[in-house]
């Protein structure tokens, strides 16, 4: 009886000093849900130009850039973002504009282009997707890459010994293959809404392993700054980037294929 009363005691201690990420889960569920039950391009927009905005200044402080004209041109390639047709189009654009404009001014940097390629580039890919292929299919996306992060860490702390890399000591492969494998699962069965089976198969499979090294490079970043989180906003969970990683670059590979093979 009184080891039973322990581990009750321990549940509850557990819970309550997580009490605060679990808050933070739930407010972000049920904002991402009222987006995707709205299905509307601009508020789609607006929802993740706040993401968008924030993870860029996160990954400013990653990068340990000092130019703070980079915020103007940031929020200027989102705001053209809303009416041009093709979102990822602009982060072309817009890396051979700083390009240009470094080289007039002879002052060449190309640490500034490193946000527009991570993560102004992937936060304009997830709007394509959106404007491209539609809310269910962007649902898909958010299906392989839950799917992938769940899995790994259930079947890694269930199985996992072996170290899938030094950059994320508490991955195991066990645990990744666990992940693709049962994102690839539930992303194929959620696809074929959308695609016959073996596309569906085959995009939700590449998805779910970008979504894996999505993660890793972020976790690339923040040892490399020294730094556990990525910001703090997110009580409990750490910063933007440390929720969208995986998507940043599951959304690039999710669109070319599709735009490719669909």
């Amino acid at each position: 009886m009184e080891e039973q009363k322990s581990k009750i005691e321990n549940i509850k201690e557990k819970f309550s000093a997580d009490k605060q990420r679990y808050v933070t889960a739930l407010v972000l569920i049920v904002a991402v849900g009222l987006v995707a039950l709205a299905d509307s391009f601009f508020l789609t927009w607006l929802f993740l130009g706040a993401a968008y905005m924030v993870a860029t200044h996160e990954s400013i402080k990653l990068f340990k850039i000092e130019n703070n004209n980079i915020y103007f041109l940031v929020f200027v390639v989102w705001f053209v973002a809303l009416f041009y047709p093709n979102p990822d189009d602009l982060s072309f654009l817009t890396l051979i504009v700083v390009t240009i404009v470094m080289l007039f001014y002879n002052q060449i940097n190309f640490k500034l282009l490193y946000p527009f390629l991570y993560p102004v580039t992937p936060f304009l890919f997830i709007l394509a997707l959106y404007h491209d292929f539609g809310m269910g299919v962007l649902i898909w996306l958010v299906i392989v890459v839950v799917g992938s992060d769940a899995g790994a860490y259930f079947v890694g702390k269930s199985i996992g010994k072996r170290k899938f890399s030094p950059i994320s000591p508490n991955k195991t492969i066990e645990g990744v293959i666990g992940g693709i494998v049962i994102a690839s699962f539930f992303g194929t069965l959620y696809g074929l809404n959308f695609v016959g089976f073996w596309l569906s198969l085959f995009v939700s499979f590449c998805t779910s392993v970008a979504a894996v090294y999505g993660d890793l490079f972020e976790s690339y970043l923040k040892r490399e700054a020294g730094v556990k989180d990525s910001g703090n906003i997110l009580p409990g969970h750490g910063g933007v980037l440390d929720r969208v990683d995986g998507y940043l670059f599951a959304s690039v590979v999710m669109v070319i294929l599709l735009r490719g093979l669909a």
